[in-house]
């Protein structure tokens, strides 16, 4: 017996150093599945004896396959560049195939597969495709971050304009009241208490306000401490000025009554008469 020949499906991994079209050396892992063409591929092919010549045609078939690999991965590589080689793996397996097949068939060969099993590039260039994917996620992440924090900061100042727009319209009401109050105190006080006029009414209210306001901060624990002097003489003199200041107003007030109906009368005096002179007498006529 001259020797054997295995009808089983066999395989070779190749392993393709190359350039890419951007200049970058990658490592093309190819695993290639092939056997002997049986009977029922010779009514395909057309081919006689495939046995015969798979064991006396080729001394290492394994070899001359690796032969075929480099030159087609090389030939087919440098026309992409890096990122396009991962997209066209399949493309460039099924290309391979069928080189092979044409090349193998006339040594009673067949090819059943080609696999692209993994592409490894440069460490370096690995370590820079990585760190450019990462400094884009950062900048989106920080846009994001940037566009989070902006939103924050409008929320919290129309928050806060909202707050002030509210607490404004709250103190006004809070003042509304307190004169609404003051006014209906005043009269009901004045009503039952002929004797006392609505100014000295006022000064008490006035003064009552001042030691409800007293009372108030005393109340509170974290009122922030506020010195003022706090003796019968010093709310004597609290009343005084209260009174003089109601008194200023009110001269105030007279005065600029005064000056207004001054000013309407010296406007009136000095527009010119509209009455027209009478006609003379009928007795006074010459005729």
């Amino acid at each position: 017996m001259g020797g054997k020949v295995s009808l089983r499906v066999q395989q070779i991994d190749v392993d393709v150093e190359t350039k890419t079209q951007d200049n970058v050396f990658v490592i093309f892992q190819v695993s290639i599945q092939y056997k002997v063409l049986e009977e029922h591929d010779d009514l395909i092919h057309g081919n006689t004896d495939n046995v015969f010549k798979a064991f006396y045609a080729l001394s290492d078939p394994a070899h001359q396959l690796r032969s075929y690999v480099f030159n087609n991965v090389r030939a087919q590589i440098p026309n992409y560049i890096l990122d396009d080689v991962f997209l066209a793996k399949e493309a460039i397996a099924k290309s391979l195939k069928g080189d092979l097949e044409c090349e193998m068939n006339q040594f009673g060969y067949t090819i059943v597969q080609t696999l692209v099993t993994d592409i490894q590039p440069d460490s370096s260039v690995k370590h820079a495709m990585n760190a450019i994917n990462a400094a884009a996620r950062q900048r989106v992440a920080a846009v994001d971050k940037a566009e989070a924090e902006k939103i924050q900061v409008v929320k919290a100042a129309e928050a806060d304009a909202e707050s002030k727009r509210l607490s404004g319209v709250g103190l006004a009401e809070q003042r509304k009241a307190v004169i609404n109050g003051l006014k209906e105190s005043i009269m009901e006080f004045s009503v039952t208490n002929k004797d006392i006029s609505q100014q000295e009414v006022m000064e008490l209210l006035l003064l009552n306000q001042y030691f409800d306001t007293m009372k108030e901060m005393a109340g509170h624990s974290k009122s922030t401490t506020i010195f003022v002097p706090h003796t019968p003489n010093s709310v004597k003199m609290y009343g005084d000025q209260i009174r003089e200041g109601v008194m200023q107003a009110g001269v105030a007030l007279k005065d600029d009554v005064a000056h207004a109906t001054a000013a309407v009368a010296s406007s009136s005096s000095s527009r010119p008469s509209r009455h027209h002179p009478l006609p003379p007498a009928q007795s006074d006529l010459p005729w």
